[in-house]
């Protein structure tokens, strides 16, 4: 190998891990608020949809049930953790190879890493279903 392609393959090398410790940086910086509609709370979230706030920001709360008040609690983490987690496929998606789902792979699907039939042109395909059928 020469001197060159090896200070080529550095280089790129070196532009991929910068990209990435990038991407790990963004994702880091991801934080989603969501106020309920009345303004009774504020839930903020982080990356991977971590709580990282509650805030009232009125005394709207005050005059609610304790099972309304976790209704809308939940109803504002659950629209601000799927919004971070929108934030970080869209952040992902770029790196990830053609076919792969950034919104489902956030989420834990491996469907798209381990999709049920394994993507192979059809000759390799019939040459499998041929070798299955003589056995």
């Amino acid at each position: 190998m020469d001197g060159d392609r090896v200070e080529r393959l550095f280089a790129e090398y070196e532009r991929q891990r910068g990209a990435m410790a990038d991407m790990q940086r963004r994702m880091s910086e991801i934080s989603v608020t969501v106020t309920s509609p009345r303004r009774e709370v504020s839930v903020t979230v982080g990356q991977n949809g971590v709580l990282t706030g509650i805030d009232f920001p009125s005394g709207a709360h005050k005059r609610l049930t304790t099972a309304d008040l976790t209704r809308l609690v939940m109803a504002a983490y659950t629209e601000a953790k799927e919004k971070a987690l929108d934030q970080a496929a869209e952040l992902l998606a770029p790196s990830l190879p053609a076919g792969i789902d950034a919104r489902g792979l956030v989420r834990g699907s491996t469907d798209s890493l381990m999709p049920a039939q394994p993507r192979f042109p059809e000759s390799v395909r019939e040459l499998l279903m041929k070798g299955r059928s003589t056995s």
